[in-house]
């Protein structure tokens, strides 16, 4: 009677055993996983860089703080340096690449058109670029930040100028922003008394433009939620 009485105890602490770790699984998978932190690497000149003002108030910073403020967790690295020109930018994007990147925009090619650079070297730098960026990061969103020549170097300059932007974008897959300085360049309001480098309010909007195309990039690359 003893081994009878027993049975039943023993299988009343084997399915309160079972049930219990079945509910622990269920809530352990229940669990959202952890959000992930999107890498953006912003590789360019004295716009990226914020010449003339605080680091703080360089597109880049803003861009990481208008993103988090709509909830996306992220990480912005400003890899901008004044004057700089595409080939300088070739030279030095390997040590640039050495780190994580989901998103890699560029914004480059200002410069060599203020000095009136060889346009085929200029698309060839920043082919270049775009090259080693996707060799070491083949699952990073490419951004090309396109740019304007100043009028002064004559119509056939500024038209061949433009064009590399929409070519190497649709050449490699890259994502173009027709142009970084849409509503900043040439107005007064946004710019320093050069009349060439963006001032606060004009980084404000910069900022605003690009983060319409990294949040796009972001949802494409599956790190970010539709």
């Amino acid at each position: 009677m003893m081994s009878v009485r027993k049975i039943p105890y023993g299988l009343f602490f084997i399915v309160i055993l079972a049930i219990s770790l079945f509910s622990s699984a269920r809530i352990v998978n229940a669990s959202p996983a952890a959000a992930k932190n999107i890498r953006v690497v912003v590789f360019g000149d004295s716009i990226a860089a914020g010449y003339g003002l605080d680091p703080s108030e360089a597109f880049p910073t803003v861009l990481e703080e208008l993103a988090r403020a709509d909830g996306t967790d992220i990480t912005v690295v400003n890899a901008g340096l004044s004057g700089e020109t595409t080939a300088g930018g070739a030279r030095r994007i390997t040590w640039i690449l050495n780190q994580p990147i989901d998103i890699f925009v560029l914004e480059l090619g200002g410069n060599d058109a203020l000095r009136g650079l060889d346009l085929a070297q200029t698309e060839s730098n920043l082919r270049t670029i775009i090259t080693a960026v996707k060799a070491k990061h083949p699952q990073a969103k490419i951004i090309l930040a396109g740019m304007l020549a100043p009028p002064n170097l004559g119509q056939d300059f500024t038209d061949r100028f433009r064009n590399i932007y929409p070519k190497l974008a649709t050449e490699t897959g890259a994502t173009l922003i027709p142009f970084i300085l849409e509503g900043v360049g040439g107005e007064a309001a946004y710019n320093q008394p050069d009349g060439i480098h963006p001032n606060r309010d004009g980084h404000r909007m910069i900022a605003q433009t690009v983060w319409r195309y990294v949040r796009v990039a972001a949802r494409e690359a599956g790190v970010l939620a539709p």
